[in-house]
């Protein structure tokens, strides 16, 4: 069953270059609500928890060293087919293959350095989202 939320993440190379605003505005002229959002730091094993499905991987290490490099924007989305949606909004993984306009193509660094996570479906939207926020603080 599809939810109307998804979640998302500013990552450490589009903060750093300055990119919030633009991206939080991308995300709402697109019809996404914003129903949490912060600015945190990751360490590099709470980084190595959010990306513990990863860690049999190669680039394992390298993301988490990434991820904990800098600030970074975790928010959670609400619109109608969220997660869909937004997986088009953010464009591929790899910049060189994200359709114009998208957050990736306009942003992103690189394959490594992509500017934004999104969630690939609603169980792991909901997964990744408690990671950061607790019910508490979604409103």
């Amino acid at each position: 069953m599809a939810t109307n939320r998804t979640f998302t993440m500013i990552k450490p190379d589009a903060v750093s270059a300055g990119n919030t605003g633009a991206i939080t505005k991308m995300i709402e002229e697109a019809g996404f609500r914003i129903v949490a959002m912060k600015k945190t730091l990751l360490t590099p094993e709470r980084a190595g928890q959010f990306y513990a499905v990863h860690k049999e991987r190669p680039f394992y290490k390298d993301l988490c060293t990434y991820m904990s490099s800098g600030a970074i924007v975790p928010m959670i989305l609400e619109k109608e087919n969220a997660v869909e949606d937004f997986r088009n909004l953010i464009g591929a993984t790899d910049p060189q293959k994200a359709a114009p306009g998208t957050i990736r193509n306009l942003f992103a660094k690189s394959i490594e350095a992509n500017a934004i996570h999104g969630s690939d479906s609603d169980e792991n939207a909901a997964i990744e989202g408690s990671f950061f926020f607790s019910q508490l603080e979604q409103y």
